[in-house]
């Protein structure tokens, strides 16, 4: 595990929440929707049953942070009292409602919550950006001037899975998230356009499972990646990629990532 540079918890909220109702996964063919609902045991149970989990791995421990409202994720930050490496503000996750609605896709929320959270904590900051959104620049110029150090794109997808006999919603919550392989291209380009608005770096997410599509996002402007989805069916994913990644260098005879991607451009 300590080949990996991070791992990033589950989303934690201030109270405890069991989640959306069942059904809360389908499979499709190139990926999966859910609407899980971010279940938590709360800030307080986080600290005594989850978190000594993850110091375990060994790695820098990044704390996901959630709320429905800009101001529920300041307070939660203080009550995790200096828990975690850093913070990843998750202000983009599509099926917590019905109607998918986020903070993130608000240059003015998302602004307010990234200084809220930032006047209470030194530790550096990653904003969690939505994939569905009028402005990818002009959110992530607004997390960034706001205090934030870095940014993850994206999120998944708003997306609706019927039963094709019945017509019915596959999901107990009605809407999910899309994430996978299918979304890839389009957190690219978003990752290529938030990559050239700011001067923070740019974590790439969605629909990464194999080193060439990691490769894909450096090219794209992402100065690291996140795995999740891959690891649902291979709970190795992101330690294999990570191997891959270091194979590719050896192969090519260089040392870094950057150098990789020169000598595959040549």
């Amino acid at each position: 595990m300590g080949e990996l540079g991070a791992s990033v918890t589950k989303t934690v909220f201030a109270e405890a929440r069991g989640g959306n109702a069942a059904h809360r996964l389908t499979e499709i063919p190139a990926g999966m929707v859910n609407s899980v609902g971010i279940p938590s045991s709360g800030a307080a149970g986080y600290l005594a049953a989850q978190h000594p989990a993850y110091l375990a791995l060994g790695v820098p421990v990044i704390i996901s942070v959630g709320g429905h409202r800009h101001n529920e994720y300041a307070p939660l930050v203080v009550e995790l009292n200096g828990a975690g490496d850093a913070y990843e503000l998750n202000v983009s996750c599509p099926n917590l409602d019905r109607e998918g609605t986020v903070i993130g896709a608000d240059p003015l929320e998302l602004a307010r919550v990234v200084a809220d959270v930032r006047r209470v904590t030194t530790k550096p900051l990653i904003v969690k950006l939505p994939s569905m959104l009028s402005s990818i620049t002009e959110c992530a110029q607004a997390a960034e001037d706001a205090g934030a150090d870095a940014l993850c794109v994206a999120n998944s997808l708003p997306a609706l899975a019927l039963d094709p006999r019945t017509g019915a919603p596959l999901l107990g919550n009605v809407m999910g998230g899309l994430s996978g392989p299918s979304i890839r291209p389009v957190a690219l380009r978003l990752v290529w356009l938030a990559s050239r608005a700011v001067g923070i770096p740019v974590i790439g997410c969605g629909g990464i499972e194999h080193p060439d599509d990691a490769l894909e996002f450096f090219a794209a402007g992402a100065k690291a990646v996140q795995v999740g989805t891959a690891s649902f069916a291979r709970p190795s994913a992101a330690v294999d990629i990570a191997r891959g990644l270091r194979d590719e260098c050896r192969i090519a005879g260089v040392s870094s990532l950057a150098e990789l991607l020169v000598a595959r451009a040549r």
